[in-house]
Parts: structure tokens; C-alpha cells; sequence
């Protein structure tokens, strides 16, 4: 018997215009749906937060929702029907339903184009101003920085590079809040930019962003640290600061630079963060004006109620905001295009309008040059959660933006709010790396609005984290501060408004957030896009497929030295046919935001002590497989985390997801199939469905207990050199004496049947002899054997395709190659990985303090170098030293190669 149900009680219409209706509970095929006196049945199963139809639409009519039009019918729609394209079929079939879907799509996309009618265009009118504006307890940072919500220490590294050496400090200073009360805490600001010798297309949007940070109002001290290398440094952004007329002067600061080796300026630095802890903490708070407060207004997770329930109840808090003299900022571009009538339907002036569709346009066109558009934005969990298509997501979002509320300014991303007013910033629709954005902007707090139940929090800004839904809210209460479902439920919009403003102003004036509470925060800056003309794409897509087989060598030279490995020996693990130095408990995040969370599971693991079959526990945190490209980009970054699962270290593997990401679990799963591999091997958690992060703590530190009682024993045994895959990969130029030694290790171990892979930009960094020593003739025209992450079938000499010069990007891809180790060529003092040895091969003028340098002599025989070398490697591969080699200094980034971006 099907139940019968009132309209009210399980939809909702945006307006009472549109023709399709969200469910707002997952509602059974067959249920009778009463309406204005009419009767219609549900044709399928319909999930919440999806649509069906509640008026007749004829093929080629208009789907709408805030009476906007999102799709054009295919066929007749009768009320009742599951509206349904082909994307979110897609998606919903790689989910474990219980339930029949539609066969096929009833409705297309439709994307209508916006066109300025300039002839007839009105300026706009802002809210007026409250007789008396309020205050809020901040610090004042005087006229030119304004009031800070909070007083922070920040460790800010100036490149990719200096990220891990800046944490690593930070920590050194956890519990200073306990002697220091009015210091918050000292914190790492790390980012993945800048790490090249080349200059990025996004060097603009760096130089912004850390100058942002430098002087932010919710600064109480920073330190800005840098490597001396690359086309980022201290130098180029002090100079940066000077040129912009940032207030750099009102903030104590200092600009440090990482040379000495890991130990020696860790302590430097300490005490340069020392000094300043009387100074900060004499820093109180007195009553600031609300003019001060800048609102940063963020969606992440989004869902179909994001815009009936969470983006409004924002946008009603910033408008109070704004009633007081304040002001508020929307962003993520790429999330706004299709909801342009709405955003310019108050406006201040014509140039303003004009500037934001000056921007979307331009993002258009990147997107175009990576062969992607808008339209590729919705994550999985967003069509999962009935967001069918960028404009039903973009409608949504903008409903961050009051309708009385009018938009003043249009400013470049991480451009300075120097006025009051609403604010639009330029940016993709990656949610942490917009914030980061907001943020230089000088945001000073922070609303996160999510459907699915997104975890994430800024390192020195507060973040209100707002709901949507009731049910969410209850399944993660410990990370959610505001439940803006209770308006789903009845409650009025207006008291939810004013329990909302009042909580934002209470956590502006110390209270700490429910994300603060949790000691979560992570850090993203707005990758580098690598296309700037038009015809990137097709030169990429008509590059031929490597086919993994290894490359030959040239016949020996006579001059080139015989190596005797027979000497040295390893101890390793051997299961399966592979060999292990180590093993490893992974915890493979499947997308940025489950990244941190992650690494703080993997801390906690190895706290606990040894689990049976586990040497110790690694993450592997990054800013991948969410608010990203799909296509190239996106089977890149699963090609290379299935080679780091499948890889002879991993000797238990979980994945965990945030839960509302594009490559989620369930993907994965079908991933792995395709690779001919077992999903059930692997374990498997959710941050958001597992309810929070204690929640999925705990359900992870019970799988890998319990899978440490069972498993395939691995074999004890000693391998030499040639027994193993290394990697090889170096940062800067590489010495012809070293490069000949090099080149005669890499020929004795692949005589011997070992595998070294390189990345390919060590050829161009080498001098000749390394290519010319190897590949003879063929040096010039050599084809790369592997993809970026390509794991190795064939023993051998490999070749694997290194899209840029980052020397973090190229290790990362060589792990998921499976090299058991890599051999890094440089200067040293650069960041190792977290799972993989890395050993750094230095010479003269390079750092060599600590553990895994390997000093070579640029003066002894090619013969003596390649000795010193294969030495250096035995030593260093040594159980008791594997640990310090993968510890210290250590960070993962996987590349995007050259199509990918930020959606």
C-alpha cells in the first residue's frame, strides 16, 4: 500500500513559480502526493535533496527552480516523474543503492546566456545603517590593519618547499597558550606553491596572498620562511609588501631563512618566535567597532538545501553586518556562472557589473584552456545531494547574497578590503583554496555553509560552520556550530538570523568555534594552471600512451666504471614476489579535506604503539580529488594514490573520504576494480557518514587493529641494490663528475635486473653525461616509459613523465611508481617524503646536517663518486635509519600535469 503524503511535509519549492519540487526525505516509488487538490504518484524512488516534477512540462519546456531555468525537458514530464540527467545518473550508479533509477535521462542541461542590458541598467541601493552600531571584543591592530579576531603567532612558509620545516616549528610551541593566555596559539601557514626554479602563471596570486597574510588583522606576530631558491623568496615578497603599501611596519614580523640543516634553525627560529611571545600576549581585547568585522562567506559540501536554508541564513548575517558598517565577501567564480541575472539584480555601478562578468568571462576562457568548463564544477557529493548541474549549484550559492543587499566592489583574489561594503573575489570553486583568498583579503571570521557536513577550519581565522539540514547536524553536532535545518522544519528565518549574527559576533569576540575546538585546520592557495594559450589541450591529449616497458641502454662505455655491488646487502620484507624495506599502515585520503584528518589518525596510531604486522603508520595528505578537473587531471591523481595502495611497503591500506568529494569511496572502488585489484583488501571510512572525526578515529583504529591479527606473513630476507626500484630525481643543476657516477650505479643495477625510474626533468636539470652516459645517441629523442604514477610492470630503466620541476610533485609521482626508495640529487635540506627513503645526494656548497645525505666528492673519479654513492644508499637503507629518512622534513603534493585546474 503506498503511503499518501501532504505536499508540505516532504518538498519544497524555492519559489512558487518553479515546476519541480525538492524532496525532502528520501520518498519510496509510489508514494501518492497530494497538492492543491491533486493527486500524483512518485515514478521512482527519489532521494533527498533530489527533484520531481510538480507540474506538467512538455519536451523542450524549461526546468526551473528559483524560477530560473536549470534543464530543458527531453521527453513529457508528468507531476510525480524523477527528473533526472545523465550526470547525476552516472554518478548515483557507482553508489551501493537499493533501489531502481530512471533507465535513461529525462532532461538536458541548459545553460542560459547572460547579456547585460547596459542601455537600461539602475544602480543599486545599499541596506541602510543601524542608528547605533555595535561593537565586538577584538584586538586593535590600529587604522590601516583594523581589529583582529583573534591574536595568532604564524610560521608562514614562503614556498612549498619551507612548508614542512614551518610545522615542524609551530609544533614546537603547542600547549603556549597555557603560559601565554592571549596568545591563541602559534600556528603553520604551508601551501604548495612556488616550489619550482620556474616562475608560475599564478606568481600574482601568490605574491598576494602571503602579503595578505603578513599583515592580517588577526596577526599578532608572523615569521615568513624561505629556502633561498626558486622565484619566491623572502626578498621578492618583502619587496611585494613594499610596492602595495601593506601596513607591514604595525606588524612585529621577521624574514628567516631555512640554510643551515633542520636542527640548527629550528632552534633559531624558536627563539626569534620566543621573543615575541611577551609582546603578543601583552595584546588584550577591548570593544571594537562591528565596522571591523569582515565576513568571508564560503559553501563547501553544498547540497539542494544549501540554498533554502544555509546560504540565506548567511546571507541575513552578513547583511546585519553590513547594517553596522561592515563588511562581507563572496567569492568562487566558477560557482556564480548561470546566477548572473540574480547577483547584478542590485549593483552599484555599471563598471562593477561590468568587472564581474569580466571575471567570469575570463575564467571561461582558462577553463577552456585546460579543456574543461564550468559545467564539470558539481562534485560527486554534490550530485549526489540533488545539485544536478553548475547553474542549480550557482543558484543555490548566490543565495549568500541578500536580495536587498547590494554588490559594491569586485576584487581580484586575495586583493585587500580596504573599504567597507559586499565584496565579490575572484576564484575557483575550491573551497579551501577561496578561503585562503577571503582570508588575504582580510576576512576576520569566517562562515562555512555546507549540505554534506564539511570539517573545514582556517589556521588564524574562526570559522562558523552552518548546516543545512537537521539530520546533518545531529550525525556531526561535534563539528557543526549552527543548524540551519530547523528553518526546513518551521522555525523562523528571522530568529534563526538573530541566533546566528549573535553567535558570530560571540565567536569574533573569543568564543571558540566548534572546528576551533577540534584543533583541525588546513591551508590551500590557488594552484597553478600551466595552459596560457589555446591549443595546449590537443598537444597533451595527441601525446602518445606510455607503455611501460623499460628503455634501453646505450652499450657500455670503456671509460665508464664497473660497479661491484656485490658487497652490500639490505635487509627487506618479501611478500607476493615484491620486495618491502618497510611496513606500513597507509591511510590514503581520497581527497583534500580528508587530508589533515588523516595525518592526525596516523599520529594517534603511532602513539598507541606497534601494531602487529606494522613498522608505523603513514599518511599522505594532499590537495587533490575535490574542487578540481576531471578528466586528465583527475585520472592522473588516482593513477598515482592506487600506485601508493598497491605499493610493496603498504602492508594494510584505508582509504577515507570527507564524503562530498568527486573521487569519493565508492569511485575508488570502481577504480581499483579497473585496476585488477581487490577492493575488499582495503579498508574503508567516511568522515561525514562515519559522524565526525572521533566517530572515523575510532572506526579506523579498529580496522587496522583487527586486520593486524590475520594477513599473508611476509618473508625476512637481505636484497642488494640491484634487488630493489629506485627512483631518482634531483633539484638543480647536477655536476658532469656526479652525473657519470650516477649514471654508473643506475647501469650495474639495472644489469643485474633492478629498476630505476627516472623522472624525465632530471635529464634537463643533469649535464649531458647523465643522458649521454645511459642513452647514448638517443639521449635527445627519448619517449617517456611511464606515466606520472605509472606502476612498474617491467624491470628495468624507466623514464616516467614529470610534468613540472617540483621536486615534491616528482617524488610523489616516482611513490606511486613503487620505488622502494628515491635518490635525491641537489643541494639538500629539501623536504623528504612521508612513506618513501629519500636520501640526498649532496656535494660541495650543499646542506648535509642530518641523516640521509649522502656527500659526494666533485673532485674523485667518476669511479670513487659511484662508490661513494652505492655506499651511502646501503647505510642509509638500513632499518634503524628508515624512519629519520621518511621523518624530519617531509611533504606530499601531486602534480596536476598540464590541463589540470581548480574548478
Amino acid at each position: 500500500m503506498s503511503e499518501t503524503v501532504d505536499f508540505s511535509e516532504i518538498g519544497r519549492l524555492p519559489l512558487p513559480g518553479d515546476n519541480v519540487a525538492i524532496a525532502t526525505r528520501t520518498l519510496p516509488v509510489g508514494t501518492i502526493v497530494e497538492r492543491d487538490g491533486v493527486s500524483f504518484a512518485l515514478s521512482h524512488t527519489v532521494m533527498e535533496g533530489h527533484r520531481f516534477a510538480c507540474a506538467p512540462i512538455e519536451a523542450g519546456g524549461e526546468l526551473l527552480s528559483w524560477e530560473l531555468p536549470f534543464g530543458v525537458a527531453l521527453v513529457d514530464l508528468a507531476p510525480g516523474d524523477y527528473v533526472a540527467n545523465e550526470k547525476m545518473l552516472a554518478e548515483l550508479r557507482i553508489r551501493n543503492l537499493d533501489f531502481e533509477l530512471p533507465a535513461g535521462p529525462n532532461f538536458r542541461d541548459v545553460r542560459m546566456e547572460y547579456v547585460m542590458a547596459e542601455e537600461t541598467f539602475v544602480p543599486g541601493e545599499q541596506v541602510d545603517l543601524v542608528e547605533q552600531p555595535g561593537t565586538f571584543q577584538g584586538y586593535d591592530r590600529g587604522p590601516a590593519r583594523g581589529s583582529g579576531t583573534r591574536n595568532f603567532i604564524v610560521v608562514m612558509g614562503t614556498t612549498s618547499l619551507t612548508g614542512s620545516f614551518a610545522k615542524q616549528l609551530a609544533a614546537r610551541f603547542k600547549n603556549v597558550s597555557e603560559e601565554w593566555p592571549n596568545v591563541d596559539g602559534v600556528v603553520a601557514v604551508a601551501h604548495t606553491e612556488g616550489g619550482t626554479d620556474e616562475r608560475q602563471n599564478n606568481h600574482e596570486i601568490v605574491m598576494r596572498t602571503l602579503a595578505g597574510f603578513m599583515v592580517h588583522s588577526n596577526v599578532g606576530a608572523i615569521l615568513a620562511v624561505d629556502s633561498g631558491s626558486g622565484p619566491i623568496d623572502n626578498d621578492v615578497l618583502k619587496a611585494f609588501l613594499e610596492a602595495g603599501d601593506y601596513p607591514l611596519a604595525d606588524v612585529p614580523h621577521a624574514f628567516f631563512r631555512h640554510e643551515r640543516g633542520l636542527g640548527v634553525d629550528l632552534d633559531r627560529a624558536e627563539k626569534t618566535v620566543g621573543d615575541w611571545l611577551p609582546a603578543v600576549n601583552a595584546c588584550e581585547r577591548t570593544d571594537r567597532p562591528l565596522a571591523h568585522l569582515k565576513l568571508a562567506m564560503q559553501c563547501g559540501g553544498s547540497d539542494a538545501f544549501s540554498g533554502i536554508s544555509g546560504n540565506p541564513l548567511s546571507s541575513e548575517v552578513a547583511k546585519t553586518i553590513l547594517r553596522h558598517g561592515g563588511s562581507a565577501n563572496l567569492a568562487e567564480t566558477t560557482e556564480l556562472i548561470g546566477a548572473e541575472n540574480y547577483v547584478l539584480n542590485n549593483v552599484r555601478d555599471l563598471e562593477t557589473a561590468r568587472a564581474f562578468l569580466g571575471q567570469i568571462e575570463r575564467y571561461d576562457a582558462l577553463a577552456r584552456r585546460h579543456g574543461q568548463s564550468a559545467e564539470g564544477n558539481p562534485s560527486g557529493g554534490n550530485l549526489y545531494r540533488g545539485l544536478y548541474n553548475i547553474v542549480v549549484k550557482s543558484i543555490g550559492a548566490a543565495m549568500k547574497k541578500h536580495p536587498d543587499v547590494r554588490l559594491d566592489r569586485v576584487v581580484e583574489y586575495g586583493e585587500r578590503m580596504d573599504e567597507p561594503g559586499y565584496y565579490f573575489m575572484d576564484s575557483a570553486g575550491n573551497d579551501l583554496e577561496s578561503i585562503a583568498g577571503q582570508v588575504a583579503c582580510g576576512c576576520n571570521v569566517v562562515h562555512f555553509i555546507t549540505g554534506n557536513g564539511s570539517i573545514t577550519n582556517f589556521p588564524f581565522v574562526p570559522t562558523v560552520k552552518i548546516v543545512t539540514t537537521s539530520g546533518r547536524y545531529e550525525l556531526l553536532r561535534n563539528e557543526m556550530d549552527i543548524d540551519a535545518g530547523r528553518y526546513l522544519d518551521g522555525e523562523p528565518m528571522e530568529r534563526l538570523a538573530k541566533e546566528a549574527f549573535d553567535y558570530t559576533v560571540e565567536v569574533a569576540s573569543g568564543l571558540e568555534s566548534v572546528g576551533e575546538a577540534a584543533g583541525h585546520s588546513q591551508v590551500q592557495l590557488w594552484r597553478e594552471w600551466r595552459q596560457t594559450g589555446d591549443d595546449g589541450v590537443e598537444k597533451v591529449l595527441a601525446a602518445p600512451v606510455p607503455d611501460g616497458r623499460p628503455l634501453a641502454l646505450a652499450p657500455q662505455e670503456a671509460e665508464l666504471a664497473d660497479i661491484d655491488l656485490d658487497a652490500f646487502r639490505i635487509p627487506a620484507w618479501r611478500i607476493e614476489g615484491r620486495v618491502a624495506l618497510e611496513r606500513i599502515g597507509l591511510i590514503a585520503p581520497t581527497s583534500l579535506c580528508a587530508g589533515q584528518i588523516a595525518a592526525g589518525i596516523a599520529e594517534r596510531l603511532s602513539t598507541v604503539g606497534p601494531t602487529d604486522g606494522i613498522d608505523r603508520f603513514v599518511a599522505l595528505p594532499h590537495t587533490e580529488g575535490c574542487g578540481t578537473s576531471r578528466g586528465y587531471a583527475e585520472d592522473l591523481f588516482v593513477r598515482t594514490m592506487i600506485g601508493y595502495l598497491r605499493h610493496p611497503s603498504a602492508a594494510r591500506a584505508l582509504l577515507l573520504e570527507h564524503g562530498c568529494e568527486k573521487t569519493h569511496n565508492d569511485e575508488f572502488r570502481v577504480n581499483l576494480r579497473k585496476a585488477g585489484l581487490d577492493a575488499s583488501r582495503f579498508g574503508w571510512a567516511s568522515i561525514q557518514n562515519d559522524g565526525g572525526i572521533e566517530a572515523v578515529t575510532t572506526r579506523v583504529m579498529n580496522w587496522f587493529e583487527a586486520e593486524g591479527q590475520g594477513g599473508q606473513e611476509p618473508e625476512r630476507t637481505e636484497v642488494g641494490l640491484e634487488g630493489l626500484c629506485l627512483g631518482l630525481a634531483a633539484v638543480g643543476p647536477i655536476p658532469a663528475g656526479v652525473a657519470r657516477g650516477v649514471a654508473a650505479v643506475v647501469r650495474a643495477m639495472v644489469g643485474r635486473g633492478g629498476s630505476v625510474v627516472i623522472g624525465e626533468n632530471v635529464l634537463s636539470l643533469a649535464s649531458k653525461e647523465l643522458s649521454e652516459a645511459l642513452f647514448g645517441e638517443n639521449a635527445d629523442v627519448l619517449p617517456v616509459s611511464l606515466a606520472y604514477g605509472q606502476g612498474v610492470e617491467q624491470p628495468g630503466l624507466h623514464l616516467m613523465d614529470t610534468p613540472t620541476r617540483n621536486a615534491l610533485e616528482t617524488v610523489a609521482g616516482l611513490g606511486g611508481c613503487g620505488v622502494n626508495a628515491v635518490v635525491a640529487l641537489g643541494r639538500g635540506g629539501d623536504p623528504g617524503h612521508p612513506m618513501l627513503p629519500v636520501i640526498q645526494c649532496v656535494w660541495d656548497g650543499a646542506t648535509d646536517e642530518g641523516q640521509g645525505r649522502v656527500r659526494l666528492d666533485l673532485e674523485a673519479s667518476q669511479q670513487v663518486v659511484a662508490q661513494q654513492l652505492v655506499a651511502g644508499l646501503v647505510e642509509a637503507l638500513q632499518p634503524d635509519r628508515l624512519s629519520s629518512l621518511s621523518g624530519g622534513l617531509a611533504d606530499f603534493q601531486i602534480t596536476r600535469g598540464w590541463l589540470g585546474i581548480s574548478l
